[in-house]
Order: C-alpha cells, then structure tokens, then sequence
C-alpha cells in the first residue's frame, strides 16, 4: 500500500501541523483506493480535542462527530476515508504505543514529526490485521492527482 498526496494537501497538512506546534495537530486523509495505492483528494483538519491541554504535546484527539462530518464529506465527493493524520512534536514520526492501541486495520495513519515548530519528517504506517504492530508503508507527494 502506499499514500499518494498532491502538493498542496502536503502544504495544508505541513502548515496545520507546524500552526499546532507544540501540540500535536491532527485531521482525515479523504479520496480513494485504486489499486492498492490511497489517494488522497482531500482533507477535513481538525483541532486537537485532547480534553486536557497540557497532555496535547502527546495526545490528540478526533471526536466521533468529525469523523461522521469526513464520512459525509467524502461520500458527497465519491470518497471515503482513507486515514488519518498528526504531528509528533519534538519526536519521530513513528507510532506510539498509545497509536497503536487506537488504530484501526487498513487505514493509512501519516505521523509528522515537527521539531521546533518544523514539520521535518513524514511517514506512513499501516495497522496490521491482527493489531499486534504497524507497518511502514510509501508516501508519493504529487504535482496533481495523477
């Protein structure tokens, strides 16, 4: 599997995540699966609803209702959800424990480190079926859709 994002869902992800700094930023990766490769076509960004502030530098938080208002979103447009995204600050870009535990199978989940405000590294992982570990997966950034 691998992630195809366009530039500019790239600058919109990359400037939202570099805006939350130093929380962690979040949203949902919107568009379609062809051929094993998600495409993404668009993006609903999301605060950080962690409901304690001070916990938001290593937690985040997307309510159920944002999820619903993607799905929407998405349905209208022929898509569907591909996955999500948020931030590390000052860490990798690599999944936490705390990821694991409330990741679903088949979605792409793009984690960006931002180290001092700077989005610097981004990655791609994928739950494994049985939930016992990510794996890494691509990421393309495209000039278009194609």
């Amino acid at each position: 599997m691998a992630l195809r994002l366009r530039r500019e869902h790239a600058a919109q992800i990359q400037a939202h995540v570099e805006a939350g700094y130093p929380a962690e930023a979040c949203g949902i990766l919107l568009g379609r699966e062809v051929d094993g490769v998600k495409m993404v076509e668009g993006l609903h960004l999301v605060p950080n609803r962690w409901a304690n502030p001070e916990e938001q530098t290593h937690r985040f938080f997307i309510p159920p209702e944002e999820v619903r208002t993607a799905e929407a979103l998405a349905a209208r447009r022929g898509q569907e959800v591909l996955g999500f995204f948020h931030s590390h600050p000052d860490h990798p870009a690599r999944p936490s424990a705390f990821d694991r535990e409330h990741a679903w199978p088949w979605y792409a989940y793009l984690i960006i480190s931002v180290e001092g405000g700077r989005a610097v590294d981004w990655r791609v992982w994928q739950l494994t079926d049985d939930r016992s570990a990510f794996e890494e997966q691509g990421l393309e950034i495209v000039e278009d859709s194609g």
